[in-house]
């Protein structure tokens, strides 16, 4: 028979190859030789966890804890899971539990820093993440978490500051074999923006090409997503967009830079937002070629629709709406010709007595969905990238806003936003399933 020990070796390969339905067997049979083993309890619990078990992640991370409560990361993991179902009490009782019980380190409070903020306690998540921080200066998750805050609050000195603690500058490094740019003057040089983040925010960043140009960069080039090279071909600043699964030709740039690492280089504050409209413009072969699709009826307005953002974002759950049914009462507003832009999830989705045209066939990159969306007299979003594609083509963008963990770059309790002029934000009401304008 094999031992505990070498059950629990070969369960761990397993999760480090992400088979957790594997190592969940062999965990499993390792404690059935011994039910006492805490290091089994607590990475059957997180590979249930990754499987999506969560019921059962709960049970065995608790088992863990009780067998061995001086053991951080399963308190850590437990706290996670718990936050993520938005049981915010049940999360914070266990950080507070942990804390008495000794468990006083840097990531403890970072994690309890972030519960605090989901629940709305900013100003005892800030104690949190700075309590993190004092512990250990270098804790990029409590910098990282206390960045959003401050951001969200409109502090952005301190904000973009502590947003470059973020982890994933680091892969961005050894993508690109060049220099950093560190806002050392540029002139002459060539740099290249590289990617990081989802669509939106490339297309919200994007904006500082023409900055970078403005400042004497020689050439700007747009590491980008591919569904997005083609779309860049029209933005302000930049001279060349390259699809991230094109390799960059050494010597071809001098420098780099990170797309969310630009408004701390060029010292951007909320009430100095580089907001010149429209910074994309749309190709207008495709926009002539597409306009057909937007038939209606003389004097009406047309209004193209996005109610669902990317899946596998952490707060889509909260983020998108749960079907095109809770826009059904918009079918009562007369003289309006409703257009669906949502590709993807969503797409092809319809309610009995509201029925946009679906535009998604015709889709195939952001340049047709810019090209369509430059035809419309308005545009209706969750937050995702369409809002901000509306935004940077200077088009009419009604934005409707969760009320849990509303993005930070929406800033607090407002219905506007510096970074696009004239969209409106509408936030949902605290505890109610209603969207409304904030006033």
């Amino acid at each position: 028979m094999p031992s505990t020990e070498f059950l629990f070796l070969r369960a761990r390969s397993l999760i480090d190859a992400r088979d957790m339905d594997g190592a969940a067997t062999l965990l499993r049979a390792a404690l059935d030789i011994d039910p006492g083993f805490a290091a089994a309890w607590g990475n059957l619990g997180y590979a249930l966890d990754a499987a999506g078990r969560k019921a059962d992640a709960e049970d065995a991370y608790r088992r863990a804890i009780a067998l061995d409560p001086h053991e951080p990361q399963n308190v850590l993991n437990l706290g996670a899971l718990l936050t993520g179902l938005r049981r915010l009490d049940d999360a914070l009782a266990l950080y507070a539990a942990a804390i008495d019980a000794g468990l006083d380190t840097p990531a403890l409070h970072a994690n309890l820093g972030m519960t605090l903020a989901c629940a709305g306690r900013e100003r005892e998540a800030e104690e949190h993440h700075r309590l993190a921080l004092a512990r250990d200066p270098g804790h990029r998750k409590a910098a990282f978490n206390l960045a959003y805050l401050l951001l969200r609050q409109g502090r952005w000195e301190e904000g973009w500051r502590r947003l470059d603690a973020r982890a994933w500058i680091d892969t961005l490094q050894r993508h690109l074999a060049m220099p950093r740019w560190q806002g050392e003057p540029l002139a002459g040089r060539r740099i290249v923006v590289g990617v990081e983040g989802g669509h939106g925010d490339m297309i919200q960043f994007g904006r500082y090409c023409a900055l970078l140009k403005e400042a004497g960069a020689a050439r700007v080039g747009m590491l980008c997503q591919p569904g997005l090279v083609a779309l860049f071909a029209g933005l302000s600043g930049a001279d060349e967009a390259i699809a991230l699964d094109r390799p960059l030709a050494d010597g071809d740039w001098d420098c780099w830079v990170a797309p969310l690492s630009l408004p701390l280089l060029f010292g951007t504050r909320v009430d100095d937002v580089p907001a010149a409209l429209p910074y994309i413009v749309p190709d207008a072969a495709r926009a002539a070629r597409l306009a057909p699709l937007l038939p209606a009826a003389p004097g009406a307005l047309k209004v193209g629709l996005a109610w669902k953002g990317n899946p596998r974002h952490e707060n889509d759950v909260a983020r998108s709406l749960p079907s095109l049914s809770v826009l059904a009462p918009l079918a009562a507003v007369g003289n309006v010709r409703w257009f669906s832009l949502q590709k993807g999830a969503g797409e092809g989705e319809a309610v009995e007595g509201f029925a946009p045209v679906d535009l998604a066939p015709a889709i195939h990159d952001f340049a047709d969905t810019a090209a369509l969306v430059a035809g419309l007299d308005l545009v209706i979003a969750v937050d995702t990238a369409v809002a901000h594609l509306a935004g940077a083509l200077g088009r009419p963008c009604w934005v409707l806003l969760a009320d849990y963990l509303p993005d930070w770059r929406w800033l607090e309790g407002r219905e506007d936003t510096p970074w696009y002029p004239g969209m409106r934000l509408f936030r949902q009401r605290p505890g109610a399933g209603e969207l409304t304008q904030v006033c």
